[in-house]
């Protein structure tokens, strides 16, 4: 059976209540919410009713169980999730600025996340896997990029495909082992889901015509380059396809990308053109940030037309 699966971190967001809240202050916070990156992918994954799973590590906590167990009520496998005795749960705290900035205090790298191996992916944790999705925020630490690219090395020896969304930091590239992973990465990739900029860092373009051009070239079969409020734009060999985005009023942007890159593969791995896939992705990433928390926003597809509908109107 056709599996889409994703590696990487697993956390709890944790968030001030108010606009403009330090954390060097006594304050009210709201959560523990089920969150990460590729936890949140996943999680729209499985609410569109698509056979989902993700490899990664949580510690035996309830900030862990928070997770698994979200997960497993919206339908992912969480069969590959691994719970550590000896390690606790990422976490990230979260305050809002006036701009519509955020600030992060994050716990990752010494969470049970960065626990993750090459020795946890194989053959048989990735039996039925026919597309893998790579998270940029999951490639913080080598032992974490090595397992990456097994993974990704498995998925196309089984004829599975590859998506790459990059969410990667300019400061990033000036690692060299960092630079050296994502190109490699890149090379492996089919399909391409950079926001804004994103699209020329790894090529040295100067602009996103330029990049897409030479990213076809290499031989990556679609691009969308997601703009925020802007839209997004679909690009392969022979089309592009420029949609906008649906208004709406924020109240959390956490989650958006991850969202809409996962309506996207999951209407493309459904066989739906790249013009419904996109017209889907655009709602899915909009009706995320109307609500409060990573994965509250996700949504089926019966409530993707709903939204669409009154959109419409």
């Amino acid at each position: 059976m056709s599996k889409i699966m994703t590696m990487g971190e697993i956390l709890v967001e944790i968030m001030a209540t108010q606009i403009g809240q330090s954390f060097r202050q006594a304050g009210t916070l709201v959560g523990p919410y089920p969150s990460g990156a590729p936890a949140i992918f996943l999680d729209q994954v499985a609410k569109l009713g698509f056979p989902c799973g993700i490899i990664g590590c949580v510690g035996a906590d309830d900030f862990g169980w928070v997770n698994v167990d979200r997960l497993k009520l919206d339908g992912a496998d969480t069969s590959t999730i691994t719970m550590l005795k000896n390690a606790t749960t990422g976490s990230a705290f979260v305050t809002y600025k006036e701009s519509g900035d955020r600030d992060f205090v994050f716990n990752i790298v010494n969470s049970a996340s960065g626990q993750l191996s090459p020795a946890m992916v194989d053959e048989n944790v990735l039996k039925g896997c026919t597309h893998f999705h790579v998270m940029g925020s999951s490639l913080f630490s080598a032992q974490i990029i090595e397992a990456m690219i097994k993974a990704i090395q498995i998925v196309k020896a089984q004829g599975g495909t590859i998506s790459f969304d990059p969410n990667i930091r300019k400061e990033m590239l000036a690692i060299p082992e960092m630079r050296e992973a994502l190109g490699k990465i890149l090379a492996l990739t089919d399909l391409f889901l950079p926001s804004g900029d994103e699209v020329t860092l790894l090529v040295g373009a100067a602009s996103e015509k330029e990049a897409v051009a030479e990213l076809l070239r290499r031989g990556i079969q679609e691009i969308v380059v997601k703009h925020g409020a802007k839209g997004a734009t679909f690009y392969d060999a022979t089309q592009q396809i420029d949609v906008p985005a649906i208004l709406v009023e924020e109240i959390d942007p956490t989650g958006a990308g991850d969202c809409f890159g996962a309506t996207f593969v999951t209407c493309r791995k459904m066989g739906k053109t790249p013009a419904e896939a996109m017209r889907y992705a655009v709602a899915s990433g909009a009706k995320a940030v109307l609500k409060k928390g990573p994965m509250e926003g996700t949504a089926t597809f019966a409530e993707l037309d709903a939204f669409l509908k009154d959109a419409a109107r």
